[in-house]
């Protein structure tokens, strides 16, 4: 095995196929039409627009957009910045290194008691090295931010709902960025920069060098496939928050990352999610109670988030709480 902790060597049947073929086929959406004010109270100037989506969320999950409005220095800056923490080395990464206190600054239960009210807050734990990190994680996180919600309200409008009805549920958000970096990995055969899962908020936009690796479980075949790095685009999947809204129109898909034997991969995801107190649930415009009846349960979605992220301090041999604890029995 080398030199791979084996902490990060994958069961058999979960080890990647380096030679998949990469998915040209994932939907590639241009959302310059959104980008001119003469245009954006037309709705024909959109409709194209949210049906490539409504298309791409049923089929794929999963889609890139280009000509998004996001400012590309600021995202060259906070990559600068990552590059030069992680370039550090590892005593001084440690320092900051995460325990249960994340995000900035972030409301979230006190507690997992389903009767408690009380509330907390999650701070990040920002490093001194490079000074430039901060600044640039907030002024790339209000520029992602903006697109994200304007991809919320395209994927309303594909559901045949207003473009504001998710509005409301972001007024607290819990959304936040991540930092990702995959050091070369001298058997990439054996590990994966991270297993198989889906995201379990609203929506994720992904920033990702032009060195790639992430897979994708194609729906129609359960096969994994590469999504081929698009200078300037983002990735968009959909999250388990919107497959509930959507009662299963639109569905979280798996996905995975592998790892590179040549080259490290720098990755930037913000994940769109709504407040803590907000209830998840099949969306009442969208469920009919003999024709389409709601397919889950109400659930608290700061009282889950809290439970994944202490989950992530723990070792585990199960299965991450997923959507099916919440399905209603058919």
């Amino acid at each position: 095995m080398g030199e791979v902790d084996p902490a990060f060597i994958q069961h058999p049947e979960h080890r990647p196929k380096l030679s998949v073929p990469k998915a040209e086929g994932i939907p590639l959406i241009d959302l310059s039409p959104l980008n001119s004010s003469d245009n954006i109270s037309d709705p024909k100037a959109v409709e194209g627009v949210v049906r490539e989506i409504g298309n791409a969320c049923k089929e794929w999950g999963f889609f890139q957009v280009i000509n998004h409005g996001v400012l590309l220095d600021k995202c060259k800056k906070i990559e600068d910045a990552a590059r030069k923490f992680f370039a550090q080395p590892l005593e001084e990464k440690r320092k900051i290194m995460r325990d249960e206190k994340m995000e900035d600054p972030m409301l979230m239960p006190a507690s997992l008691d389903p009767e408690d009210k009380e509330e907390t807050k999650w701070t990040n734990q920002w490093p001194e090295y490079p000074p430039e990190l901060r600044v640039a994680s907030e002024e790339y996180t209000e520029e992602v931010e903006k697109l994200a919600l304007k991809l919320m309200g395209l994927i309303a409008l594909s559901l045949g709902v207003p473009a504001d009805r998710f509005n409301s549920y972001f007024k607290d958000q819990t959304s936040f960025i991540r930092l990702n970096y995959y050091p070369p990995c001298p058997s990439p055969q054996f590990a994966l920069g991270v297993g198989r899962h889906k995201d379990s908020g609203a929506l994720t936009v992904l920033a990702q060098d032009e060195v790639g690796g992430l897979e994708v479980k194609r729906k129609r075949d359960g096969e994994w496939i590469q999504v081929k790095p698009t200078p300037n685009a983002y990735i968009i999947n959909v999250g388990d928050i919107i497959q509930v809204w959507s009662n299963d129109r639109y569905e979280s898909v798996e996905h995975r990352v592998l790892v590179n034997s040549e080259k490290g991969r720098f990755s930037i995801p913000y994940f769109v999610n709504p407040a803590h107190y907000t209830l998840v649930k099949p969306l009442e415009e969208l469920t009919h109670e003999q024709e389409d009846p709601a397919k889950y349960k109400p659930y608290s979605w700061g009282k889950f988030l809290s439970h994944r992220k202490l989950s992530n301090f723990k070792k585990h041999n199960a299965e991450n709480i997923q959507l099916y604890h919440f399905r209603v029995s058919e």
